[in-house]
């Protein structure tokens, strides 16, 4: 049996080495390093995989954020709503540009932002929402979207997680998770499943004025070549990076199939067992599952994880401590207490392996042994 790694990222290279590596010397050949033909090549394939008008290239995905907020022009003060079960970087961009994070808890099955949470944090300085589509399937976009015109908010969909997911609307029709908002950014970080071997991100709209803007803010706020009439930032994705990007991108539904596979026999082996509980399927979402996490109840986490790498069986918390309880982020608004299902999960979900590459004798390996300390 192959080792066990949380994303196997060299066997899936192994199995595109030829296109990656003639991608790569393209672009070598070329000199074209930077917003050269493959950065415009993959521009427009994922414009068109996304059905999304407009997709800007950036260096990773906490820049997509940071562009995308700057781009809508909010002010110091200005109050952003998002979740406090997430990575650091959706709030830390807020921040970083003197906005206010409001922080609120989310669903207890889905693990995505609590509606009813958002509308009662919404004020009158409440300018924007950034739902994180969290783990691998999109949140409640449809009311999300009612709501944000309700109160004339933006939406900014942090996508770095669900890259390929489908939102089913009410009336049936389907979008691509990231372009159901007024912009939608990700980031191409390695383990993600759609991933570089570098930093890389991207932000999405249908809006063409905010499209103008953005290009023009990743690109040191420049209109014409040396005339700066913004404050911009340089956040680019380097041509390499773009040539693998193209070539996974082809690949990047078959590989949620391989994941959703995983994701199943994972479900079927620990299905009804009173110490877990398997991750909720949104029925308004197809999950691309980027990370497969199980909700413990009355066990020793860290004993759990401390036995499965035991057996060499990598287990990771996504993650430990909420955003309101991080102590660069302590708020005198936000008490323990204030987020019970945000802080609950912290406690007590951990999540295993998930990648393309994991085949039937790791997941049994995996699993066997996850029952085997449960019911022992």
């Amino acid at each position: 049996m192959k080792k066990l790694q949380m994303v196997d990222l060299r066997s899936q290279y192994l199995n595109i080495k030829t296109e990656i590596d003639h991608g790569i010397q393209e672009v070598i050949d070329s000199c074209a390093f930077i917003n050269g033909p493959a950065v415009q090549a993959f521009q427009k394939s994922l414009e068109l995989y996304l059905g999304a008008k407009h997709v800007i290239p950036c260096a990773n995905g906490t820049d997509a954020l940071q562009v995308a907020m700057m781009a809508l022009n909010l002010k110091p003060g200005d109050e952003v709503i998002t979740t406090s079960f997430t990575f650091i970087a959706t709030a830390e961009v807020i921040a970083l540009l003197q906005l206010r994070p409001v922080l609120v808890d989310v669903d207890p099955g889905t693990f995505n932002i609590d509606l009813k949470a958002i509308e009662r944090a919404i004020t009158p300085k409440t300018k924007a929402i950034v739902p994180v589509h969290l783990f691998g399937q999109t949140a409640p976009m449809e009311e999300i979207m009612e709501m944000a015109k309700k109160h004339n908010l933006f939406v900014i969909e942090d996508n770095c997680q669900a890259i390929g997911s489908d939102y089913i609307f009410t009336d049936g029709t389907k979008k691509k998770a990231g372009t159901i908002g007024h912009i939608g950014c990700t980031s191409f970080f390695p383990s993600k499943n759609l991933g570089c071997y570098g930093d890389g991100g991207a932000i999405f709209t249908n809006d063409d004025d905010l499209a103008k803007q953005m290009r023009v803010v990743v690109n040191h706020g420049m209109t014409v070549r040396y005339y700066h009439d913004y404050v911009g930032v340089n956040s680019r994705l380097d041509s390499i990076q773009a040539a693998i990007l193209n070539v996974k991108l082809a690949r990047l539904d078959a590989y949620a199939a391989k994941r959703r596979t995983a994701a199943d026999f994972y479900d079927k082996a620990f299905a009804n067992h009173p110490r877990l509980k398997t991750p909720v399927r949104y029925a308004k979402s197809t999950h691309v599952f980027h990370q497969y996490t199980l909700i413990t109840e009355n066990v020793d986490r860290k004993a759990l994880i401390d036995y499965l790498a035991s057996k060499e069986i990598p287990a990771m918390i996504y993650y430990p401590v909420p955003l309101h309880m991080q102590k660069a982020y302590l708020d005198p608004r936000y008490k323990p207490g204030d987020f019970p299902v945000t802080e609950h999960l912290c406690e007590t979900v951990f999540s295993l392996p998930m990648h393309t590459e994991l085949d039937h004798d790791q997941l049994t390996y995996i699993t066997s042994h996850v029952l085997e300390f449960l019911n022992r």
